[in-house]
């Protein structure tokens, strides 16, 4: 009462002035209590209002009960909490405020953690934002270069639509001009015939017999085609590739090559030969009108190859489509002699079909030896018989090096064949020849 209050203890809930704070804090038991000026509690005026007992709203909470961890008032000490430990609330509120303050400082650390996690976090987040914008930017450039390019594409189809229509125009327009010229040409000449034929005088039609007659003749003998001949299938094939356009590979083609039978070709080295149950085949090559490959399968061909004496006995070919133009036909003879293959594209035959197929024999491998001679391979043995038939001048019954009917060369015991890889044409040949022809040879 002798001075005026100028800081607040939010403990004890009183006003001190300069003395009685310096005082709160030499007391062991008030050491620990919170002082705030008192400007800083015009906002913590509720924090110094004395509390209640909530059981006991007369009695003011000046106690703190230990074992239930809660403040209580002198009647709870005296009811409920008789037997527990308990202590003014001056008197605990240091070791209490102390581990509040631990904890505190604890979880301000933890505050300060997560305050530069979330800071990390803003980072990635503007970091991610910055990225998504530039790929962004990257679709939308590369999506305006792709339409581009579509659309350029589309010009491009476009564009060659309109010179195929212009072209098979102007063949239609050039049939139609011959036509019409020919046509022009028969009706004078028939109008002109029958004139003189009505009107003409008998000299006058032998006169004018040869020419009128070699005019007629020769408009009867010009060929025309009673159809259009100018193809108007044009087809558009979206999901075929069509290459690169503005750096961009797009899709779709225009359609307007039609294979002509008559311009396919086969190709092949056994076109013509073939061994027993032996596989071989050719190639077929599809062309259009013009002669051009056609770079694309799908066309009808039909292969057949049949016996010519045993028309029961035919080879069943396997067509394999290439995808390009291109067909490979495979097939095994089970009989030789001679076949006959047909080739059909679209129900016509291609060129050089039908063609005359040889079918031989079984490669006969070899039964013999392949050696120099029979003296050198049998160890200089002079008893030794050669396969051949033939006899060596002096007496050996083996033949030697480069004798007359003989190479001079390793060959094959059981044929004569000089060519390790041959096949093999048969067995020796007669002993009397060769023996006649030994007896001239003069070494």
């Amino acid at each position: 009462t002798d001075g005026a209050a100028v800081r607040r203890c939010l403990t004890c809930g009183a006003d001190l002035c300069l003395f009685c704070c310096q005082a709160h804090r030499r007391q062991k038991k008030t050491a620990s209590h919170v002082l705030t000026e008192l400007e800083n509690t015009e906002d913590c005026s509720q924090a110094g209002t004395p509390l209640f007992c909530p059981s006991h709203p007369t009695e003011e909470l000046r106690l703190f009960c230990e074992q239930c961890d809660q403040p209580v008032c002198r009647d709870c000490i005296v009811d409920r909490h008789r037997h527990h430990t308990y202590d003014f609330t001056s008197n605990v509120i240091h070791r209490h405020g102390n581990t509040l303050r631990e904890l505190l400082k604890n979880t301000q650390q933890h505050v300060g953690t997560l305050e530069g996690v979330l800071s990390q976090i803003d980072d990635m987040g503007s970091a991610i934002r910055s990225h998504v914008e530039a790929v962004a930017s990257e679709i939308c450039l590369f999506a305006s270069g792709y339409v581009k390019a579509i659309e350029e594409h589309r010009d491009q189809l476009l564009k060659q639509l309109d010179d195929l229509k212009v072209q098979k125009e102007n063949l239609l327009h050039l049939q139609k001009v011959q036509l019409q010229q020919l046509l022009l040409d028969m009706r004078t000449s028939v109008e002109y015939t029958q004139h003189l034929l009505m009107s003409g005088s008998d000299l006058e039609i032998l006169i004018t017999k040869g020419v009128v007659a070699s005019r007629l003749a020769k408009l009867n003998t010009v060929a025309y085609n009673t159809h259009p001949s100018v193809d108007d299938r044009i087809q558009f094939s979206p999901r075929e590739r069509a290459g690169q356009c503005c750096g961009y590979e797009v899709f779709g083609v225009i359609l307007n090559k039609v294979v002509d039978p008559a311009r396919c070709t086969l190709h092949g080295e056994d076109l013509h030969s073939a061994r027993q149950n032996q596989l071989t085949g050719f190639t077929l090559l599809c062309n259009d009108t013009t002669g051009e490959r056609i770079g694309r399968g799908g066309e009808a061909v039909r292969v057949t190859i049949i016996h010519k004496d045993k028309r029961d006995c035919a080879v069943k070919p396997t067509v394999c489509d290439n995808g390009d133009g291109t067909y490979h036909i495979s097939y095994s003879p089970d009989e030789p002699g001679l076949y006959a293959v047909c080739v059909y594209v679209k129900g016509q035959h291609v060129q050089r079909s039908p063609f005359t197929l040889t079918v031989k024999n079984k490669f006969r491998e070899h039964q013999g030896v392949f050696h120099c001679c029979t003296f050198c391979s049998s160890g200089g043995q002079k008893a030794a018989r050669c396969a051949c038939g033939g006899t060596m001048p002096g007496g050996y019954q083996g033949c030697g090096h480069g004798h007359k009917g003989h190479p001079g060369c390793p060959h094959w015991s059981c044929c004569g064949q000089v060519k390790e890889s041959s096949e093999c044409l048969g067995g020796p040949p007669s002993n009397t020849k060769q023996r006649s022809l030994l007896r001239t040879v003069v070494l």
